[in-house]
């Protein structure tokens, strides 16, 4: 069964969390077709959200195919997102990988930001923002018009 970890100072919201973890365990095949996923009532003990925000997060995953919700017997998984289970050759030689960069120094963010690159050069960029990363907006600037640069007393 899927333990979702909330992070508070994320960003992100609490509902996309959960989805994003639901549809990691998918893909890593730790849930496959046919699991139950936890209620909403063990959702909110393990992680003092509230029911209403699982609630929204189990009605994407719906909206999605990915689960089904049983009236009385609870949400399970419809269909998996998995091509490479968590048990693969892949998964352990990225796992030696990720051991060598800590013993390198590297932090967390340091690898995000190497493993993304990698990323890009093999799959291409990425171009929608990620739902872990708002997207951000710079503000517009404009030129000043005459009308805006007239002071007071002025007769130009």
């Amino acid at each position: 069964m899927v333990e979702y970890r909330i992070d508070r100072h994320s960003g992100v919201a609490t509902y996309v969390q959960i989805v994003q973890q639901t549809k990691q365990a998918l893909r890593l095949g730790m849930l496959e077709p046919g699991d139950k996923l936890p209620t909403a009532r063990e959702v909110v003990e393990a992680t003092a959200i509230n029911p209403n925000t699982v609630l929204k997060a189990y009605r994407e995953l719906e909206r999605e195919g990915l689960v089904e919700a049983r009236r009385g017997l609870g949400t399970f998984v419809r269909k998996g997102l998995s091509t490479t289970p968590a048990d693969s050759p892949l998964r352990t030689e990225l796992d030696a990988w990720a051991e060598r960069a800590r013993e390198a120094g590297l932090d967390r963010d340091d690898v995000a930001a190497l493993f993304t690159a990698v990323l890009e050069t093999h799959f291409g960029t990425h171009t929608e923002p990620t739902l872990s990363e708002p997207t951000r907006t710079e503000p517009t600037h404009t030129e000043p018009t005459h009308t805006d640069t007239h002071l007071q007393g002025d007769p130009s």
